[in-house]
């Protein structure tokens, strides 16, 4: 299963408190083929009824069903760039 680092669950944490006002939420992730390398990533109130979900304390990504075929075995990097936008990356565990 996908795993976040210390970065990533703070800029988690940080997107969804600024987009819904609340840390109640996640970054949804899914793609239109489990073999893609293209995300559709954004913001919502809850996960969709078959997403999976990942949690690290306290932040939350729901993942569509492709997304959790695509990225099983990876882990979620992210950091604010000086400009203020995420940048998130995606390694190979271990």
């Amino acid at each position: 299963m996908l795993t976040l680092t210390e970065s990533a669950t703070t800029v988690v944490k940080a997107i969804v408190e600024q987009s819904i006002g609340t840390t109640d939420g996640g970054l949804r992730i899914n793609s239109e083929d489990p073999a893609s390398t293209e995300f559709a990533v954004r913001v919502v109130q809850a996960p969709e009824e078959l997403d999976a979900i990942v949690e690290n304390d306290g932040a939350r990504v729901y993942l569509g069903t492709n997304a959790v075929l695509a990225l099983d075995d990876k882990v979620l990097d992210a950091e604010i760039g000086d400009d203020g936008t995420a940048r998130f990356a995606i390694a190979p565990q271990g």
